[in-house]
């Protein structure tokens, strides 16, 4: 039995692919980007907290996922940003977010980008699951 809420890595022939389980949709995303940095490896300086916020939008879950996730990734990018804690408000299909972490101080693994490679927010009895391919 799962837990409500959690993800794993699954096998995938050549990028990352990573399943991802929650009650509910804010729940899902966050235990998306929660298994992004798993994957990566992530691990934060002890130092300086930083905050981010954030907002995206998109016209369904999916897109919303994935541009939730590429933001995430852009920080770690371009201003080399992990994020531990995050706050996640939906509204509709605009999501907005309040992401605190602090700089990466090791990364396994770059994550090039989140891919839409079979992509399907799935309703099941415990709440909501989505398989994710990451280009690595």
């Amino acid at each position: 039995m799962k837990a409500d809420r959690g993800f794993r890595e699954r096998e995938h022939t050549a990028d990352w692919e990573l399943e991802a389980w929650a009650p509910d949709f804010p729940s899902l995303l966050e235990q998306a980007a929660l298994g992004l940095y798993a994957l990566s490896g992530v691990r934060l300086h002890p130092g300086e907290r930083r905050v981010r916020r954030f907002m995206v939008s998109a016209p369904d879950q999916e897109t919303l996922l994935v541009r939730f996730l590429n933001e995430l990734l852009y920080y770690g990018e371009q201003e080399n940003l992990g994020f531990d804690q995050l706050k996640l408000n939906l509204s509709d299909m605009s999501l907005t977010v309040e992401a605190q972490g602090g700089v990466i101080a090791h990364r396994d693994k770059l994550v090039k980008a989140v891919t839409y490679h079979n992509l399907a927010v799935r309703r099941t009895e415990q709440g909501l699951e989505v398989n994710i391919v990451f280009d690595v």
